[in-house]
């Protein structure tokens, strides 16, 4: 498929990659940074791998989590599309639940970022949406509370283009 339009990464979003994964993380993140723009609508087909029901409680895949939480925003008046969501969770966990930032200001002072979309504890209790699980790793709860963090402070999660 020829590729018309690009998205790349930023040199910081490499940079983040590589400090909190590695040198595996940032080559997989690299090899991946040129995306079709047809397919960067959806989910690639890597991100539905099945991850174990350990993850938080919440067994299942990206698909399923950001469908889930929609679902819960929805009942709660929380605006955001699966194309935000999607977006947003590859730039701050690459769709890994368990990913934790354990080198920035917030981690540095006690509460690390966590989860799909590196939420930190204060932001998640204060957000959180009920009836979603009260773990901060949990992905749909994650989700969740971080886009009704992102309706209070941006409007919605389709208008986050960066850290937040």
């Amino acid at each position: 498929m020829p590729i018309s339009a690009t998205k790349r990464l930023s040199a910081s979003v490499r940079n983040r990659l590589f400090a909190a994964g590695g040198v595996a993380t940032a080559a997989l993140a690299l090899s991946c940074a040129v995306v079709p723009s047809a397919q960067a609508a959806t989910a690639p087909a890597a991100v539905h791998t099945k991850v174990a029901s350990s993850t938080a409680g919440a067994p299942g895949n990206l698909n399923s989590w950001i469908s889930q939480a929609l679902s819960v925003m929805k009942q709660h008046g929380i605006p955001g599309s699966y194309n935000g969501i999607y977006r947003n969770v590859m730039r701050e966990s690459s769709g890994n639940p368990a990913a934790e930032n354990n080198w920035d200001s917030n981690a540095a002072a006690g509460i690390p970022s966590k989860g799909l979309l590196q939420v930190i504890q204060p932001t998640f209790t204060a957000y959180h949406v009920p009836g979603t699980s009260s773990n901060i790793e949990d992905p749909v709860a994650n989700i969740a509370a971080a886009c009704n963090y992102a309706a209070h402070k941006y409007g919605s999660i389709d208008n986050v283009d960066s850290a937040y």
